[in-house]
C-alpha cells in the first residue's frame, strides 16, 4: 500500500471518531478529542488529496468512515444489525476497494 493510500485510511478511521464524538461527547474533553480528530482526519486526507485524485480519496475516504461508523454503532452502541445492511455496507465496501484498485498511485500516474 502507498504511503498517500494509508492517510486515506488514517483520516478514514478518524473519521469515525470524530463522527461518533459529534453524537455521543458530552465533556469537554470529549468534545476537545471530537475536535482533535476533525483536525487530525481532515489534515491527512488534503494530505492524501495532494498526490492522489481529490474524487477518489474523498469518495475511498467517506466511504470507510461510513461503514465504520454504521459498524461501529452496531458493535458498540446497539444499533441494529440486519442482514440488508450487512450487505449493503458490503457493497460499498467493494465499490471503494475498487475505486482504489482503478486509481493509479501517484508513481504510476507520472
Amino acid at each position: 500500500m502507498n504511503i498517500q493510500w494509508l492517510k486515506v485510511v488514517i483520516a478514514a478511521f478518524f473519521e469515525i471518531g470524530w463522527v461518533i464524538g459529534l453524537k455521543h461527547a458530552d465533556s469537554f474533553i470529549e468534545w476537545t478529542g471530537t475536535v482533535i480528530a476533525i483536525i487530525i482526519s481532515f489534515y491527512y486526507m488534503i494530505m492524501a488529496g495532494r498526490k492522489l485524485p481529490a474524487g477518489t480519496v474523498y469518495a475511498v475516504f467517506v466511504g470507510i468512515g461510513s461503514a465504520g461508523t454504521v459498524l461501529a454503532g452496531m458493535l458498540f452502541f446497539g444499533e441494529s444489525a440486519g442482514t440488508a445492511k450487512l450487505l449493503l455496507i458490503g457493497a460499498l465496501l467493494i465499490g471503494v476497494i475498487g475505486l482504489k484498485m482503478v486509481t493509479p498511485d501517484e508513481e504510476e500516474a507520472t
